[in-house]
């Protein structure tokens, strides 16, 4: 059997010179598959399914490690939680539903051009941002 096909995340620690130890391989490959953005909770619980020796403390350690070394990207979507997702090489912007707490990510041209121009107007030239919305569905608002 082989073995399974270097994730980017995986590849960005080997970039980076990152000792990757079994239990960091699979709380890489977790994260690289998930299409949500999980909090460390989440991510221990997927991680034990593959495999059960890693704990929590592990789970914490190596998603701080993967942050500082520029791999993952955390988010504080206003629940008291942090989630994180894989760095991407391209951009992209979140909507958040209050009321369930899905995470849908989005690029919208017209976003990006008036936020630079809106900082150009103040003197500036835009190098990074991130933009947040948060919401509820149309059919919570009755007004």
């Amino acid at each position: 059997m082989s073995e399974p096909k270097a994730t980017e995340i995986e590849a960005r620690c080997a970039a980076t010179g990152m000792r990757m130890t079994e239990q960091r391989r699979v709380i890489a490959r977790v994260l690289a598959e998930s299409e949500d953005h999980p909090d460390v909770e989440e991510l221990y619980t997927r991680c034990v399914a593959i495999d059960d020796k890693i704990s929590i403390s592990t789970v914490y350690r190596t998603v701080k490690l993967f942050e500082d070394a520029g791999i993952i990207e955390r988010h504080d979507f206003r629940e008291g939680r942090a989630r994180y997702e894989q760095m991407r090489d391209s951009h992209h912007d979140h909507l958040i539903n209050l009321r369930d707490g899905t995470v849908i990510e989005f690029t919208n041209e017209e976003i990006e051009k008036l936020q630079a121009e809106i900082a150009r107007r103040l003197g500036y030239k835009l190098v990074d941002h991130r933009l947040e919305l948060y919401c509820v569905p149309l059919e919570d608002d009755k007004s």
